[in-house]
């Protein structure tokens, strides 16, 4: 089986296995991390292959949505790819991938290294920020039955990793937990020139919310 035919069928397997998934983590959120990796990856010296797969599995089973079980994505990544004859080279670096790509915390030290995870999860953090970053954040929010705003609770930006998955804070507070601090978190030229401008785009949001949840003009 051709690269092509793999990468194809792997889009078929995502978009099946994800059907009804939360609108923040459904295939559309795979799309466009896969087309932003596919333009990141024109700049770097990367392996298109395991980006394309990469980008594509790399939220097949989101832990948040598995009770905090960070095996489940790499394991049924395994699996599909097995079916698919995919080299056990290849298969362990998804599952590296998969296990590494999310931001756990400001404390979270990442434990692998690739120039292909580097150029996914840029594309998977450029998901997070911005107009679409926003909509995701509140969407998830409201999917948690969080509240939007309570003054009287601040941000924590010293959690631990098992405190920020576990975290019930209101939506604002996840822009300083975790959204405002992506953009010093880009590892590619690329990706930190379209950051930049999507977290000046949050911050404007900001500034608006504040003045409208303060009753000025």
């Amino acid at each position: 089986m051709n690269r092509e035919q793999i990468i194809q069928n792997t889009i078929e397997f995502v978009k099946d296995t994800l059907k009804g998934a939360e609108g923040g983590h459904d295939f559309f959120h795979i799309e466009r991390v896969y087309k932003n990796a596919l333009l990141i990856a024109r700049d770097e010296n990367v392996d298109e292959f395991v980006v394309s797969l990469g980008a594509l599995l790399h939220d097949i089973a989101d832990s948040k949505f598995h009770n905090g079980n960070e095996t489940v994505g790499p394991q049924r990544a395994r699996t599909f790819l097995e079916s698919q004859k995919v080299s056990e080279e290849i298969i362990i670096h998804i599952e590296k991938i998969i296990t590494n790509i999310s931001f756990k915390g400001g404390n979270f030290e990442q434990k692998f290294i690739s120039p292909e995870l580097d150029v996914i999860q840029d594309a998977d953090r450029l998901d997070a920020i911005g107009a679409i970053g926003i909509a995701r954040c509140f969407n998830y929010g409201g999917f948690k039955n969080r509240e939007l705003y309570n003054p009287d609770i601040l941000p924590n930006l010293n959690m631990t990793k098992e405190e920020y998955k576990k975290s019930t804070a209101p939506t604002i507070n996840h822009f300083y937990e975790k959204l405002l601090l992506l953009k010093d978190k880009m590892n590619t030229q690329t990706g930190k020139v379209i950051a930049e401008k999507r977290h000046v785009y949050m911050e404007g949001f900001l500034e608006q919310f504040y003045d409208e949840w303060n009753g000025k003009k």
